[in-house]
């Protein structure tokens, strides 16, 4: 009998608590999650949006792309906390470091994908981690990468030429109504980047909120194209049900009132 899936539906797969440790000292908390039964074809590892205002690994598309995406299309999900950054899963060592000292972080991942053997390594980052992957994800273990609702805060000039130069594919989701970056200005913006692709995303807000499904659709679409989409909205099998009322204070909406940090060059006025 076919289940729909829900939000907080999790589907089989293999998922292991794991550490990361960065160059300057640090442990990272964070979850690998693989399919059950095969090895996967791709890997995201997931870059989640500010901590200082509710970003953390289990961030709601972070959390349904580990729950689903192992099951519906054989892809690996690594996902953790940069540093200082709460969530269920435990506290990341260190503090919010703008940018800078996460780019540490960011390579503890990534060579954690490369040590286990992860094939295909994409990051998907969203909001401050589309900056993170900007600016610090352009390695060569590194295929591609996803950015979701990129406000292009932290990212300068010089990070985009890289990107360019490398020719790595980079996909960029845009929510029509954003509150740091529309479509219309990030095509022109991301226009430094000529592989680069904008995806206007009709209806959609910053928070995803609502359109998480069509994210995932577009992450398997360039990972797995094998896998047919939008992907299945039932599943007929074994399902948990995983406990998402400890993050419902956990969004960019309950931070309204606190400034967003940021280089004063690039800071957005939202």
């Amino acid at each position: 009998m076919s289940t729909p899936i829900r939000a907080s539906s999790i589907l089989p797969g293999h998922r292991e608590d794991i550490e990361l440790h960065t160059a300057d000292g640090l442990t990272l908390v964070g979850e690998l999650a693989r399919p059950l039964d095969r090895e996967p074809v791709a890997t995201l590892v997931c870059l989640h949006p500010l901590p200082t205002h509710g970003g953390m690994m289990d961030s709601h598309v972070l959390r349904k792309a580990a729950w689903r995406l192992p099951a519906l299309a054989d892809l690996a999900v690594l996902r953790f906390n940069t540093r200082g950054t709460t969530s269920v899963r435990g506290t990341s060592g260190g503090e919010f470091d703008n940018a800078v000292g996460e780019r540490y972080d960011v390579a503890a991942a990534v060579e954690y994908a490369e040590f286990a053997e992860l094939p295909n390594v994409w990051l998907l980052g969203w909001s401050f981690g589309t900056d993170l992957a900007l600016k610090h994800g352009c390695d060569p273990t590194v295929t591609g990468a996803v950015l979701l609702s990129p406000p292009l805060r932290y990212s300068t000039p010089e990070d985009l030429a890289v990107w360019a130069d490398s020719g790595k594919p980079l996909v960029a989701l845009v929510p029509e109504f954003d509150d740091y970056l529309r479509p219309d200005e990030a095509r022109q913006r991301f226009a430094a980047i000529p592989q680069a692709e904008v995806v206007g995303v009709p209806g959609a807000k910053h928070l995803w909120v609502g359109d998480a499904e069509t994210v995932l659709d577009e992450v398997v679409r360039r990972l797995n194209p094998a896998v047919p989409v939008p992907l299945p909205t039932t599943w007929d099998g074994p399902m948990e049900t995983g406990d998402v009322s400890a993050y419902a204070d956990r969004t960019v909406a309950s931070f309204a009132d606190r400034p967003v940090p940021g280089p004063p060059a690039n800071r957005a006025d939202h």
